[in-house]
Order: structure tokens, then sequence, then C-alpha cells
């Protein structure tokens, strides 16, 4: 038995399509063309490839988009008055700040400081409170792209088994919300679970967000049960060379699962189409229409 690979490129392709369609619709039916506003201080490597590939994504999908570069030495009162004049900008409809930030810069005083209105990445207390109260939100944007994966295989979740191994407030917390407003059966787990193993195996849907380098074998999923695999790690390859791995070891994975995603290719390409998304969504709800439903 192998499991069939979900294509996270290809779905997440197939989303900016529709993402293209409706942005066009509101453009040309009321006059506002979403905006999305990213901020990056200093130049942390895989920040600069991240911001690179947010900012194209949203000019192909027919979205303003503007960029922030601040030195790595920019003060926390810099960095919050920006955000103040974006939170005040009517063309700005969604304002992400890149993270990690310096060491002098508190990031949950500036997650805080963003205008929940504009808040794509879904981190401000005011949207985690709503989404874990199952009020309508801006949704973290990994937690969103790995329902929608999982939604290809089972286009209901209602009453499945799921197990999110992870309980960090970026992924695993946000996506076990997600799955319960799904009417999924849902278990966190995380290191410090008894008998992870079986906790894990017991799941017909098992989402891994762990950091840790191929940690689940194919000895911890339930055969034919759907993974999504969170993690993206560099360990050393081939030659002295680095290569990308998940949470999740995928040739034994791949053996035992029903679906699967592979990394990389798998839930990274839904988190910017998802921040596209939420860009859309959040820009809509500004000018006063109903957000299409992805």
């Amino acid at each position: 038995m192998s499991a069939k690979v979900i294509d996270g490129k290809a779905i997440a392709e197939t989303l900016r399509a529709r993402i293209a369609i409706e942005a066009a619709k509101l453009i040309k039916d009321h006059g506002v063309t979403p905006g999305l506003t990213v901020v990056i201080v200093g130049d942390d490597p895989a920040s600069q490839v991240y911001v690179r590939s947010k900012v194209k994504q949203t000019a192909e999908a027919g979205l303003n988009s503007t960029e922030h570069k601040l030195p790595a030495d920019t003060s926390e009162a810099d960095l919050l008055a920006l955000i103040a004049k974006l939170n005040a900008d009517p063309s700005v409809h969604g304002i992400l700040v890149q993270l990690p930030l310096p060491k002098q810069i508190d990031a949950e005083r500036v997650i805080q400081a963003i205008d929940p209105a504009k808040d794509v990445d879904g981190f401000h207390p005011i949207n985690v409170g709503r989404l874990n109260a199952g009020l309508d939100s801006l949704v973290p944007c990994t937690p969103q792209g790995c329902v929608l994966l999982a939604k290809t295989i089972h286009p209901d979740l209602t009453g499945m088994n799921a197990v999110v191994l992870g309980r960090s407030n970026i992924v695993g917390k946000p996506v076990a919300a997600l799955l319960i407003q799904e009417s999924a059966t849902v278990t966190i787990a995380h290191s410090k679970t008894r008998d992870l193993k079986q906790v894990c195996r017991a799941a017909d849907l098992l989402v891994v967000a762990v950091g840790r380098p191929e940690m689940v074998k194919g000895d911890w999923i339930k055969p034919g049960a759907t993974v999504i695999d969170v993690g993206i790690n560099r360990v050393p390859g081939a030659e002295g060379k680095t290569r990308l791995v998940g949470d999740v070891d995928y040739a034994e994975a791949a053996e035992v699962a029903g679906a699967i995603t592979p990394v990389p290719g798998g839930v990274g390409p839904m988190t910017i189409a998802c921040l596209l998304a939420n860009t859309l969504k959040a820009a809509a709800l500004a000018a006063g229409h109903e957000p299409p439903k992805f």
C-alpha cells in the first residue's frame, strides 16, 4: 500500500486562482483593491526568501503588495509607530510583521499593536479568542491550510478522530480549534503525553507540528489514516548539502497512511495562499461586503 500524496502546491494554485477571481470582482464591483503590507526587520535569510515569495504571489493574485524593510537595529518604538501608521491607512487591509524579530523588540507587543481587523496572521489575542469561541475571525494561515488539505481527502470531517501533535499558539492550538469547528473529535498530544505513539495511532486524521525531524514513524500511524505534516526541518544530506524533511518519517509513513502531505510541497504553499485569502476577506469586510468562502 502506498499513500495518496496530497499535492499542496497544486491545491494552493487552485485556491490562488479563485482568490484572483474574487479580488477582480471586488475591484470591479466595489472599487476596492485588497492591500497587503509585509514588514520585515533585519536580514534573516529564510525570512527574506519567504517575504519575496509572499510579495510575488500577492501581486500575481491581483492584490496590492507593499513591503517595509527595516534595519536589524530598528527600535521597538519605531516599529510600533509604523504599525500605527499602517493601521490608519485605508488602502492597507492586511498587515503582516515577519517573525522572528530582533531581540530588542517584544514580538507579543508588536502583534497586539496590529488592528485585529488587519491581522492577516490571525495572531492577535482578539482573533485567537474569537476562533476559540467559534466566532468568525481572521484565522492563522498554516492551520487554515492544514484543514483545507485534509478536506480534499475528507470533505466532511464530522466525527473523525483527529489527533494534533503539538500545542503551539501558531499551529497546534488553532488547528485543534478549527477541527472542533468542523465537528471532529480532537485530541491535542505533545511531548508529555503518555503512550504518545498509541494516541497518534488512534487517529483517522493526524496533524503533526512538533519541529522534530522525522519523529513520527510508520508504526505511529493507523493504517489508512490521513497525515498532515507541518514540520519543515533542515538536516544533513548527501555531499555536505542539507535537505528538507518534515516531522514525519515520510518513507515509512507513506507505506501505512491512506494520504499524506510531502515536505516540501505540502502545507507550505497553502500558508501563503491562505494569507491571500485572509487579505481578501479583510478587504471585503472593511468595505462592508460579505467575504467569499473558500
